[in-house]
């Protein structure tokens, strides 16, 4: 049996405000800190350590794990920071508040945005700041490699090749792997694991901080899984991300 242990970036400054982040490269606001250095405690206690770390490109994951690093006194493990699980690009939604959109555009039509498995948001137009192109840190990336919108399904196509390529060969090398990441390129990777179908993905939600633990099976495919610490909490966490589509969710 093999094991990957997955977190959800803290909550950043735009979960709390209940904003569409995307690849807008926001912190950690103080109580995703917070969430952090529990993530580190729960792993702690489970008496989980780790070979190798992998996470994105954008500072609530990486910050994220320089605290579950700290915390854990393994700051001198070697991390692997990767665009390709970097969270889906919301498009032209990146910014504006999830509540004060269903508003406007339905609540439907936000969570088809949100949930849909191949449904993108509006496009980021022609010269938006916003573009990745305008960002240094995807400078050397093609410009298949800069979206200006993603639908789950792209969010797919980027992860699992970088999971089977670089992730998969150094689990069934025996090393204990952390990856930090963010709600949709989790969830693309857990579709993958348990074999979720494009309709039931819909439905999947994964809260922030709280350390979620993969059995695998020599096919590298879910045989079990467990978030750390109460179950209840996790699970009302999670109802929590699917109602934040919701126009009674506005922050004003």
């Amino acid at each position: 049996m093999f094991r990957i242990v997955l977190v959800r970036h803290g909550q950043s400054t735009w979960n709390k405000e209940n904003k569409f982040t995307g690849w807008t490269d926001v912190p950690l606001s103080p109580a995703g800190e917070k969430e952090a250095l529990r993530a580190a405690g729960q792993l702690l206690a489970a008496g989980l350590d780790f070979d190798i770390c992998y996470t994105s490109f954008l500072k609530r994951a990486i910050k994220t794990l320089w605290l579950i690093q700290e915390a854990m006194d393994r700051m001198w493990l070697p991390v692997v920071k990767q665009w390709c699980l970097n969270e889906r690009h919301y498009g032209a939604l990146q910014g504006l508040d999830k509540g004060q959109t269903a508003a406007q555009y339905g609540e439907e039509q936000v969570f088809q945005w949100r949930r849909g498995y191949a449904v993108r948001p509006p496009a980021l137009p022609e010269g938006d700041p916003r573009l990745p192109e305008h960002d240094p840190r995807y400078s050397r990336l093609q410009q298949a490699g800069r979206p200006r919108t993603e639908s789950l399904a792209d969010t797919v196509a980027r992860v699992l090749p970088y999971w089977n390529r670089e992730i998969v060969p150094r689990i069934q090398e025996n090393r204990r792997v952390l990856l930090v990441a963010h709600g949709n390129s989790l969830r693309a990777l857990v579709k993958h694991l348990e074999g979720v179908s494009d309709e039931a993905i819909t439905g999947l939600n994964i809260p922030t901080g709280i350390p979620l633990v993969y059995e695998l099976g020599p096919d590298m495919k879910a045989i079990g899984s467990y978030y750390l610490g109460d179950a209840e909490e996790a699970a009302t966490a999670a109802a929590e991300v699917q109602d934040q589509g919701t126009a009674s969710r506005s922050f004003g």
